[in-house]
């Protein structure tokens, strides 16, 4: 994220957003997650200061905080990657998906992070489990 010489604070969202993707992609994506099991992560970013843009790195991943593992980006929606950048208007939220590769089994609590050579990237720590491997967090 661009312009984050603050402390961001990551939240639960307190009330799911409406995700969209085209039938085409939602029909393919869940194929692939019956096959493989992957994990689904719904985001929302809201511009707080003139400026504001945003992107992923693919350098992201989910870190089991048990283990040694890690999971991929696999794929992601709305948002674009580095080194493009997104725009966010002042005071306007945008919502993107991340999806990743399958996390172990045995996992209870994870972290996702963006891990890059610069300040300001995506992070939230202590994601708990659950049974469907989707998620929303807010940024």
């Amino acid at each position: 994220m661009k312009n984050s010489s603050e402390t961001i604070e990551i939240k639960k969202y307190k009330k799911r957003p409406r995700v969209t993707l085209s039938a085409k992609r939602k029909k393919k994506l869940l194929a692939k997650a019956d096959m493989e099991g992957q994990v689904t992560i719904h985001c929302m970013f809201k511009s707080t200061a003139y400026g504001d843009k945003i992107r992923i790195w693919k350098s992201t991943y989910l870190f089991d905080r048990h283990s040694s593992h890690q999971s991929d980006l696999v794929h992601f929606e709305n948002i674009t990657l580095f080194p493009e950048w997104k725009s966010v208007p002042l005071g306007k939220q945008i919502q993107f998906t991340l999806i990743f590769s399958k996390l172990p089994k045995q996992c209870k609590v994870f972290d996702l992070r963006e891990v890059i050579p610069q300040e300001g990237g995506f992070e939230a720590y202590g994601l708990r489990r659950n049974k469907s491997d989707v998620y929303y967090v807010e940024f």
